[in-house]
């Protein structure tokens, strides 16, 4: 269902549940597993999230929708479900690692809802991604409204949720819905790029700026004052010494007379 492997400060996830890596309440469990595997395990910079199959992810197990449906506290099961998502989904928000989407195939509903949790996504040109959940009376309910929004602003969400508008990924990539699209061909190298870029960044750094990006979406939090004392910490941090004295050496050699 999951394979995850770990090099060089990058964590790659592996979604590979056959045929369409759909969204059960067992891949759920088996991702917060997952997740609570990469806390402990070897440090990374980067979560780097990938599928094996055709398809990133195509969004919720119809056959367990069906069941839920068929039941008379069906509507209960599913609200216990879709909550479960947006737990793990808001999980992955706040993870202190960088997190990269690659999304080769199609995204759709929960499953683009797992991309837009992602601080990072890089598209295949040929990818489909939306969220089509009001053609079948539903909502994008696991993060959706609120992430694209967040993303995107009100205008573009509107145009997509309301629409049920399917983008390929170059369409995406240029309204600003994924940061980055590529032919599938060149897809796998330049997310590994992308991966490997972040994680040579100092982890403290790249934490603290994700916590700072975070607090300028909350009124009520002090994002300035954020920025001011994560920098104090990180004055104080072995690495960072370690990264500004190696540059402000660089840049003194530089400036020394070269010899004629």
């Amino acid at each position: 269902m999951f394979v995850m492997t770990t090099s060089d400060a990058v964590t790659t996830l592996t979604l590979n549940r056959p045929p369409v890596n759909a969204i059960s309440e067992e891949w759920v469990r088996v991702f917060e597993e997952k997740l609570d595997e990469l806390s402990r395990g070897p440090r990374s910079t980067v979560l780097h999230i990938r599928s094996e199959q055709k398809v990133f992810c195509a969004g919720a197990d119809l056959k367990e929708v069906r069941e839920r449906m068929d039941v008379a506290d069906g509507p209960d099961r599913m609200y216990g479900y879709v909550a479960s998502i947006q737990r793990l989904y808001a999980r992955i928000e706040r993870l202190p690692q960088v997190t990269l989407a690659e999304i080769g195939g199609a995204a759709m509903g929960g499953g683009f809802e797992l991309a837009l949790a992602c601080d990072l996504r890089i598209a295949a040109a040929e990818a489909k991604v939306g969220l089509p959940e009001a053609r079948l009376g539903l909502i994008p309910g696991a993060g959706g409204t609120q992430r694209l929004t967040r993303l995107c602003g009100p205008a573009l969400a509107s145009r997509l949720i309301l629409g049920a508008e399917i983008l390929d990924g170059t369409t995406a990539a240029a309204l600003g819905v994924v940061h980055w699209a590529v032919p599938r061909a060149e897809l796998p190298a330049r997310a590994v790029e992308v991966a490997r870029r972040v994680a040579s960044l100092s982890p403290a750094a790249v934490a603290a700026s994700k916590a700072c990006i975070a607090a300028a979406g909350h009124k009520d939090r002090g994002g300035y004052t954020d920025e001011l004392e994560f920098t104090r910490l990180l004055l104080s941090d072995a690495e960072t010494r370690r990264r500004v004295e190696a540059f402000l050496a660089g840049t003194a050699d530089k400036t020394k007379p070269t010899k004629e």
